[in-house]
Parts: C-alpha cells; structure tokens; sequence
C-alpha cells in the first residue's frame, strides 16, 4: 500500500520496484489521490507514473536551480552560514599535507563561530572549502 502515487519512486527506481514486485507477486494498492485502488503493478500504470514522477522532479528541480540564479542575481547569499574562516583552512591544508583524509581532516577541525560552534565540520564542507582555495589559487597563479 502506498498513499498517494508521489510517493512511490521516480523513474527507474520505479521500474525496478515495479519488477520486483511483480516477482514476488505482490499487487500495488493506492489509498489516496487521483489512481486511488488496486493496480498490478507491471501494467501500464507503473510506466505512465514513472514518466510523470521523473518530469515533475526535473521541473521541481529547474524551478528551484532558476530560484537560486535569481536571488544571486539580487546579490542574496544562497546556502547557510560560513563555518570554515582562514585558522581552518591553514589547518586542513597542513593536514591535507600530511595525507590526512577529508574525514580525518574534518574530525580534527573544530567550528569557532555561529550555531554550530564547537562542532566538526562535515567532509564534504572540507573537501569544498579546500577546492575553493585550489580554485583561487590557480586563478591568482594565471592573473
């Protein structure tokens, strides 16, 4: 039983959920919305949900990346609060020197201001702050 069709899957994960299912011998049920009922789930039911779960996330998708461009374009900061300053960069590429890995480098860093103050920053907050400074400093080396 699945509550309403949004909720099930999009597109391949939909087919592949749909294979299995009717493998096993399982039948699909909908408690709510506009397919409400029974449906075998190989049927056509399942390919028409796909396309449509799959187009509805693409368009959600350009929608929200359009949003974002806009609000940059009014000079609107998009994401949250920096937790990386200059003292952890310094560290991170002492670390990155030395082999450390993102997740050890990260689980050495401590964040020293804001909400998060005194919590470890993610690896992948690591890994982005470190490229940025890649970044930089091959624009600065060709300037």
């Amino acid at each position: 039983m699945v509550n309403e069709h949004k909720r099930l899957g999009r597109g391949i994960e939909l087919a592949v959920l749909a294979e299995q299912l009717r493998a096993d011998g399982i039948g699909l049920e909908f408690l709510a919305g506009e397919l409400q009922g029974s449906h075998d789930p190989s049927g056509v039911v399942f390919t028409v949900l796909a396309a449509m779960a799959g187009s509805e996330r693409e368009y959600i998708r350009e929608r929200t990346l359009e949003g974002h461009e806009a609000a940059r374009a009014r000079g609107k900061v998009i994401g949250g609060a920096a937790v990386t300053d200059e003292a952890m960069l310094a560290v991170a590429l002492h670390h990155r020197d030395q082999g450390l890995s993102l997740r050890d480098t990260a689980a050495r860093l401590v964040i020293a201001t804001g909400k998060k103050k005194g919590q470890h920053p993610s690896p992948a907050t690591v890994m982005r702050m470190l490229r940025e400074h890649d970044e930089k400093t091959a624009a600065a080396a060709v300037a």
